[in-house]
């Protein structure tokens, strides 16, 4: 295993960024150290010593509001909601991720300096932390430096060149002092990224992600930073192994703060998981989100945006000139389908939502962002009974599934997909019954030859279309024959209960089923026996 640096011949220059002296301030973190120590030789009291932790920011509560209903907009349900039961929300000590990102935009590179702030959530004490460093896969991320609470580290096991693609994205760091349970460690990470073209999303034998990268029209920046994976107590680190389809890594909730520099002048419109929060200069931005699973970053010169407001949330539709009626569509549809989960589910909890155009036959969620297929795009007839509508509001749904309530998508993917699914009904009887009636079931779902075993894992799936019968329709199918089991109030009612109970946290199907048992006394047994290889 490799536990040096790359040869300076691999390393990316830094005359090649124009780093801002920004990026060689000392952290607060640090700050806060020698702080410590100069209140400890003065026989300072504990309580100047407590001042020097900083405080997580809290986690937005900002709840969007649907506007005043016109023609165009949804008829939604009256009805008094369900209060949910939900717990207090703990103190703050998310993950802490401040990126400062150096793009030359002509050359598709960048040069990053990122800190990770990492409270130890579990009642193990750690003596290493486990890092996925997804650009791996394609050769494009150089590790320049690596730091732990300002002290460098070169025993790290890191193996990007490794033929194993298991192996080529793991990046452990020893602990030199264990950290304790609650205790908190400071990463310093400097690392270069020389993107690639987009994958060819055909090719089924690649593993790489077939978004990352870039194309004559964008770049896109996705799972592009290394970032500390879930650790469970007693279980450790959760690092799958890549996979041919399907997602397969698990995200913890975090804070993200994103600065974006282009180095070599560039001003091209940019799409963000996170709110821009200041321009800095012309080429300089700086973007935010809150409990964010995974930061997105979409550049392109030739974007045009549509955007409106839903309350105090901004949704944006990202598209290239040719699209825009399709790209119109999108934004409806997802305004519509962000008002109809609003109601049904439970409040979205950032400030932006964008929708973007991808250059490529894929799509796919991140936080506050989704991708749509180009591909997809060009299939729109105008209806409602169209590919495009029935897939902008199951990503949109992925905002509530996944992005609020995260799960393990490799060994548990059903927990977003299956609801994201099921979501679309959601919004066909909301909005267009007659559709879901004539069209939906018979387009989406009666096709296909739909399968048990609904908690398959990704590496069970026997192939993309059989995991998606097993996985996404079968598992609609389950929750609608759960919904007429025990009536549509206590349906929603559990939703909203399930969203409430694991906001922010990493579900599991014990933890769905738990919830559900405290809103009905239904036996479920045999639905359980008809669509789960387990029993739950």
């Amino acid at each position: 295993m490799s536990t040096r640096l790359l040869p300076p011949a691999f390393r990316i220059p830094r005359s090649a960024f124009c780093i801002p002296r920004s990026a060689f301030r000392i952290p607060r973190s640090a700050f806060c150290l020698l702080l410590s120590a100069f209140c400890i030789l003065l026989s300072a009291s504990c309580l100047l010593l407590s001042a020097c932790s900083p405080t997580p920011a809290p986690l937005s509560t900002a709840t969007a509001t649907p506007p005043n209903l016109t023609p165009d907009t949804v008829a939604l349900d009256t009805a008094t909601p369900v209060t949910p039961t939900s717990t207090p929300p703990p103190q703050n000590t998310r993950p802490q991720y401040t990126l400062d990102v150096q793009f030359n935009y002509t050359n598709k590179s960048a040069l990053v300096n990122e800190t990770i702030v990492y409270t130890n959530n579990s009642t193990d004490t750690l003596t290493s932390l486990v890092l996925a460093v997804e650009p791996t896969c394609t050769k494009s991320f150089f590790l320049n430096s690596l730091a732990v609470n300002q002290l460098p580290i070169t025993n790290y096991q890191f193996e990007p060149e490794n033929v194993q693609a298991y192996i080529r994205h793991r990046l452990e760091i020893p602990l030199v002092t264990p950290l304790a349970p609650n205790g908190q460690v400071t990463v310093q990470i400097s690392f270069g990224l020389i993107l690639p073209t987009v994958a060819d999303f055909r090719d089924e034998t690649d593993l790489c992600s077939q978004i990352y990268g870039y194309t004559a029209q964008q770049v896109n920046l996705v799972d592009w930073y290394p970032f500390i994976v879930p650790y469970m107590t007693g279980k450790g680190w959760v690092l799958h192994n890549p996979w041919y389809y399907g997602e397969y890594l698990t995200y913890e909730a975090a804070d993200f703060d994103v600065t974006v520099t282009f180095t070599d002048g560039a001003t091209p419109v940019i799409a963000s998981s996170g709110e821009e929060v200041s321009s800095i200069t012309a080429t300089s931005h700086e973007f935010k989100i809150e409990a964010g699973r995974t930061f997105a970053l979409s550049f392109a010169a030739e974007y045009r945006v549509l955007s409106t407001t839903v309350g105090d949330v901004t949704i944006y539709s990202y598209y290239f000139p040719p699209y825009e009626v399709s790209a119109n569509a999108v934004l409806k549809a997802t305004v519509q389908s962000f008002e109809i989960y609003v109601q049904r589910f439970g409040p979205y909890p950032h400030k932006t939502l964008s929708v973007v155009l991808g250059d490529f036959n894929d799509g796919m969620e991140y936080s506050g962002l989704y991708y749509h297929s180009k591909g997809i795009f060009n299939t729109y007839d105008g209806t409602p009974s169209s590919h495009l509508i029935a897939v902008s509001v199951h990503e949109t749904a992925h905002q509530w599934w996944f992005e609020q309530v995260a799960n393990d998508q490799g060994f548990e993917p059903w927990l977003d997909e299956a609801l994201a699914t099921y979501s679309e009904i959601v919004y066909y009887e909301t909005v267009q019954p007659e559709a879901l009636a004539s069209w939906w079931w018979t387009y989406r779902f009666d096709p296909y030859v739909p399968l048990n075993m609904v908690d398959s894992r990704i590496y069970e799936g026997e192939g993309q279309r059989p995991y998606w019968n097993k996985v996404y329709l079968n598992g609609a199918h389950f929750l609608q024959d759960l919904r007429a089991r025990i009536g549509d109030e206590a349906f929603f009612a559990f939703i909203q209960d399930y969203l409430a109970q694991m906001r922010g946290k990493i579900a599991t199907t014990d933890d769905f089923f738990r919830i559900l048992r405290l809103r009905t006394s239904a036996d479920l047994s045999d639905l359980i026996a008809q669509y789960f290889q387990n029993p739950h």
